[in-house]
C-alpha cells in the first residue's frame, strides 16, 4: 500500500464528502491547497446525475472551489460511453431536462415520450419526477425494453436529511413490474478508471474518498485503488461493521484526512 504522504491523485465524492447542500466543510480549502501544493490533483466522481458538469463547475466555484470542467466525471459521462457502445433505435430518457440533455450531446436517440420503437429505458436520479413517468416506466419494462439505470444510491443527502435518489425509484419499478436495471455509476469501476486515465498518474497514487460504501468504497475496491471512508456524510461506523466492503482508511472527515496525508 502506498503511504498517504505519497498519493496525488485524489479521486473525491461531493455529496457528504467535501460539502452539504450549499455548506463546505471545514478542511476542504486546505485540503485542496495542499493537493496543488504536492503537484497532485483533485477530481470530482458522483453519482449524482440530476445535474450537469456545468452546473457543478458554478456550485464549486460558488463555494469557493476553482474547478474546471475536466476536473469531474460523473455517471452521466459512464453511462453515455455505456449507451454508445450498444445499438438503440430510441432511449426514453427518465430525468431531469438537465439528464436529457448530457444524453443528447452524446449523441444519443434520446425520446422523453411513449412511442412504439422504444428499445431502451434510461434512467437517473430525477428531481423532477411524475408519476407520468413512472406509469411511462412501467408499460415500458412491461414491454420487455432493455434498462439501464445512472446510480444504485438509496438516497441523495439534503441539509434536512435525505430523499429518493434512482436506487429507491428503481426499486419501485422493480416491484411494479419485477424488472431491475442494469447500473452504470459507481460502484462499478468506469469512473475511477476513467479518472486515472484522464489524470496521468498512475494507480498505485490514486485514491478514492467517499461516504458511501456501497457505491463509492466498492467502486474504488473494484477498481484495486486505496479508499478512505469518511463520516461526515451517510455511513456510520455501525454501516461499516455490518459491511463486507471495507475502506483502507476510516476517517471522520476531511480535516483529518488532510492531517495524515501531512504527516
Amino acid at each position: 500500500m502506498t503511504p498517504l504522504r505519497d498519493k496525488r491523485l485524489f479521486l473525491l465524492d461531493m455529496d457528504g464528502t467535501i460539502y452539504l447542500d450549499e455548506q463546505l466543510f471545514d478542511g476542504t480549502l486546505d485540503f485542496l491547497a495542499h493537493v496543488k501544493a504536492v503537484g497532485g490533483r483533485a477530481m470530482y466522481l458522483t453519482n449524482n446525475s440530476s445535474k450537469s458538469v456545468n452546473s457543478y463547475v458554478d456550485k464549486l466555484r460558488r463555494l469557493g472551489i476553482a474547478a474546471e470542467k475536466e476536473d469531474f466525471l460523473t455517471s452521466v459521462n459512464a453511462t453515455v460511453l455505456y449507451l454508445q457502445k450498444h445499438s438503440h433505435h430510441k432511449i426514453y430518457a427518465f430525468g431531469t431536462e438537465s439528464f436529457k440533455s448530457q444524453l443528447r450531446e452524446g449523441g444519443l436517440p434520446i425520446v422523453d415520450r411513449l412511442e412504439e420503437d422504444i428499445d431502451c429505458l434510461c434512467m437517473g436520479f430525477d428531481t423532477e419526477l411524475t408519476f407520468q413517468k413512472l406509469e411511462d416506466a412501467c408499460i415500458l419494462l412491461n414491454r420487455g425494453v432493455d434498462f439501464v439505470a445512472t446510480n444504485p444510491d438509496w438516497v441523495c443527502p439534503t441539509w434536512y436529511g435525505s430523499v429518493p435518489d434512482c436506487g429507491s425509484v428503481s426499486e419501485m419499478l422493480y416491484r411494479a413490474t419485477g424488472r431491475r436495471p442494469r447500473f452504470i455509476g459507481k460502484p462499478q469501476p468506469d469512473m475511477v478508471e476513467l479518472a486515472i486515465a484522464k489524470s496521468g498518474f498512475a494507480k498505485e497514487q490514486a485514491i478514492l474518498l467517499g461516504d458511501r460504501l456501497y457505491t463509492d468504497i466498492q467502486s474504488g475496491v473494484n477498481a484495486g485503488i486505496d479508499t478512505v471512508l469518511v463520516l461526515s456524510g451517510e455511513a456510520t461506523l455501525d454501516d461499516l461493521a455490518a459491511s463486507e466492503v471495507k475502506p483502507a482508511y476510516v476517517m471522520e472527515n476531511i480535516r483529518e484526512f488532510l492531517n495524515n496525508i501531512k504527516e
